[in-house]
């Protein structure tokens, strides 16, 4: 009973410390001030990992995001502002840093085509819409005898 009970109480520990024991990349790097802390894990949030396909350099652990993540930390601590932060980083590894592209000309599509495409959409849906609306009343056509016992039809259903 005494070694289940301490197995039980080893295994509890090595859990908790396990749980507690999850360290940031921040934790490495002290910085100047809370501010500057803040402001670095924005950016660092805002900048795609160069090596990974859709992870922020927060969440990437391959070593160019550490590297980078360092590098942002640093800058900040430097005193340069947001936009410096950005170009450095675009003009090292292009506009793919970034999740949410600049407007530019070269990103035009980037930034209309959705737009473009669901004007489109609903272009196609109205004139559907519009010619099945058409197309239903101009196929009815009905006689003058047929007309005259639907008149009667309905006459006899108001009646009862």
């Amino acid at each position: 009973m005494r070694a289940i009970f301490a197995l039980l109480s080893v295994m509890l520990l090595s859990l908790a410390l396990t749980m507690s024991a999850h360290a940031t990349p921040v934790d490495t790097y002290e910085f100047q001030s809370m501010e500057h802390q803040k402001r670095a894990l924005d950016l660092a949030h805002s900048l795609r990992c160069p090596q990974c396909q859709n992870q922020n350099l927060i969440d990437s652990n391959s070593p160019v995001a550490q590297d980078l993540r360092l590098e942002v930390y640093e800058m900040v601590d430097a005193g340069k502002n947001d936009a410096e932060i950005i170009e450095f980083m675009t003009s090292r590894y292009g506009d793919f840093v970034l999740y949410k592209p600049r407007f530019e000309f070269k990103t035009m599509v980037l930034w209309l085509g959705p737009i473009i495409l669901m004007l489109f959409a609903l272009a196609f849906v109205f004139m559907l819409v519009r010619k099945q609306r058409g197309s239903v009343t101009d196929n009815i056509t009905i006689s003058d005898a047929d007309q005259a016992e639907l008149d009667k039809l309905l006459k006899r259903k108001n009646d009862e």
